[in-house]
């Protein structure tokens, strides 16, 4: 079994596809192109993360660079980390929303955010060639702790919302952060905030009480908990904390593809400006920013290309329907707690429930579907979807996207597996439904 790699790190199943061995040398394999100064090192949260934070100080320490130790820490606040203490780069010890058995790792810049695409090639290439620069005896490196990782974060989001505001409302609250990372900071942002907060699991311990990643089916218990404490809100982390999903007041599960919608609504109406999506979250955000008169920017999937889209378009938001959310303001990375501190400020200046906001919002339905299809005939399969959807706009960023004026369809080929999966948006399910199947029957030929 091998490891799963990808142009921002790599991810696989503790004991089988991820050992302390593989992370060393991946890790080397980074490093041997840093300059020298510090690198910022964190975990998520699981179980497994410090074990192969070990293997990734080591590693570090024998390419010359001083760690600096911030511990079980989110994705977004390990970005700002790196920025506020001017470090070379970070390396997360993560699996962000797999299950328990994986973990895995995430690289950053000097600019606190995930390495892009051409800069992971190259360190994937270096690993595969076994190129690492191990330094002599008299040049290692070193290991610093940090001890506070939470107050650098709070300054770059206060400025974004009125506290006083959010404070004047005493949201109860409820906060599942599934014993990840997300805790760490999470907690005392709403404690900032002056919420009254229902916790569960905010010791990052890494025993998930359920599935972590946060989908309708797994979050069915915390919905059943929302509804029975009279919160305003619930607040659902996946383990690194860079994704966010919503409940409203009532226990309804309002989801991911929400949350960048929410808050792109609530940010538009005071700062306009162009906002950026990749090309397989919900329409609903590219349905605001018509209303509000601003450019809309659609980039490829993954989170580094979104980045890179906002930079290009100078975006005042940007994110991916994972519950992502990702403020130019705050750090190039996903970031649930900014995700959270828009949302309440939204219910707080509009004096709103979350439910009424929310059903305020463009809706529409998405359907999934995977194709079995080997990779040498993809090409020719997307050609002849697009010849067979020919009324639909037709955009190849990222495999095949088709969109009509209410629906879209995207399909994409699998970087793992002799498979391609299409994603369709519409009106109603149904609609939806009916996309992907059609689109099945055509990618078969």
């Amino acid at each position: 079994m091998q490891p799963i790699i990808t142009v921002s790190g790599l991810r696989g199943i503790v004991g089988k596809s991820l050992s302390p061995e593989l992370v060393s040398r991946y890790v080397g394999a980074f490093a041997s192109e840093l300059p020298a100064g510090r690198v910022v090192v964190s975990y998520d949260g699981r179980a497994t993360g410090p074990m192969l934070c070990e293997a990734v100080r080591a590693a570090l320490v024998a390419t010359g660079h001083t760690v600096l130790d911030a511990g079980p820490c989110a994705t977004p606040t390990t970005g700002v980390l790196i920025k506020h203490h001017r470090c070379v780069g970070g390396v997360q010890v993560s699996a962000s929303h797999n299950p328990a058995e994986y973990n895995g790792l995430k690289l950053f810049g000097a600019d606190g955010r995930v390495i892009p695409a051409g800069e992971g090639e190259q360190v994937k290439r270096r690993y595969l060639a076994g190129e690492c620069k191990w330094v002599a005896h008299d040049q290692i490196g070193g290991v610093e702790p940090l001890v506070d990782s939470v107050r650098e974060h709070w300054k770059l989001i206060e400025p974004l919302i009125d506290d006083k505001r959010i404070r004047g409302q005493k949201f109860r609250v409820l906060l599942d952060s599934n014993h990840g990372a997300g805790g760490v900071v999470g907690s005392p942002l709403l404690e900032k905030l002056g919420c009254e907060i229902v916790a569960i699991g905010t010791e990052p311990t890494g025993n998930f009480l359920h599935t972590p990643e946060p989908t309708a089916e797994n979050l069915r218990g915390v919905c059943e908990r929302v509804a029975k404490e009279n919160v305003a809100v619930g607040f659902c982390q996946d383990p690194d904390a860079d994704r966010l999903a919503l409940i409203d007041e009532k226990g309804r599960y309002v989801g991911e593809e929400y949350t960048l919608a929410l808050c792109a609504d609530h940010l538009l109406r005071k700062t306009p400006g162009p906002v950026v999506t990749n090309c397989s979250t919900s329409r609903m955000t590219q349905d605001l920013a018509e209303k509000y008169g601003v450019p809309f920017f659609h980039s490829a999937v993954g989170e580094a290309n979104v980045v890179d889209a906002m930079i290009q378009h100078a975006a005042v938001l940007g994110g991916e329907g994972n519950g992502g959310v990702i403020h130019p303001q705050v750090i190039g990375v996903r970031d649930s707690m900014v995700s959270m501190a828009m949302v309440l400020d939204a219910m707080a200046e509009r004096e709103l429930p979350l439910s009424q906001l929310v059903d305020e919002l463009p809706r529409y339905a998405i359907h999934k579907a995977k194709v079995q299809l080997a990779p040498e005939k993809v090409d020719a399969a997307l050609d002849r979807l697009e010849t067979h959807f020919h009324a639909a706009k037709a955009n190849r960023m990222d495999g095949l996207r088709l969109d009509w004026p209410d629906r879209w369809l995207l399909v994409r080929a699998s970087n793992t597996e002799p498979i391609v999966r299409a994603i369709a948006e519409a009106p109603t399910e149904k609609v939806a439904r009916q996309l992907c199947d059609e689109a099945a029957e055509v990618l078969h030929g």
